[in-house]
């Protein structure tokens, strides 16, 4: 978790279990969009990357994830600053898993929520 899109993000995970990930990262000019707030492609990463390390820890070596759909919504414009995500579980089953995001700020407002649904692949 320490390379590729996750290094270029820059994102630090301070938790991750199969029951909630904890990760944040800082704004910064080359995450920002033309008008100089936090690029909404970033929360949709962000929120895409939490719930899959979730999903992944929780269903561990009975097989992979993959992300289905991810819908995030946008709430509340940052231009710099560190945001904090946490994923937590909504629904875990057999074939599928739904997990919910939360983004806020340092003051604790929420800046963007999301859900991501992930495929349960098996290694058989």
């Amino acid at each position: 978790m320490n390379g590729g899109f996750v290094a270029l993000l820059g994102l630090e995970f301070d938790e991750v279990t199969g029951d909630r990930v904890v990760l944040r990262w800082r704004v910064r000019p080359e995450l920002h969009q033309p008008y100089g707030i936090q690029h909404g492609g970033v929360y949709c990463a962000v929120v895409e990357t939490a719930a899959s390390v979730g999903g992944a820890h929780w269903l561990g070596d009975r097989g992979q994830v993959v992300g289905v759909s991810n819908q995030t919504d946008f709430l509340r414009a940052v231009r710099d600053g560190e945001l904090t995500a946490v994923g937590t579980p909504v629904h875990r089953g057999r074939s599928q898993q739904l997990w919910q995001v939360e983004i806020t700020d340092t003051a604790g407002r929420l800046v963007s929520r999301g859900q991501v649904r992930l495929q349960n692949l098996s290694d058989r």
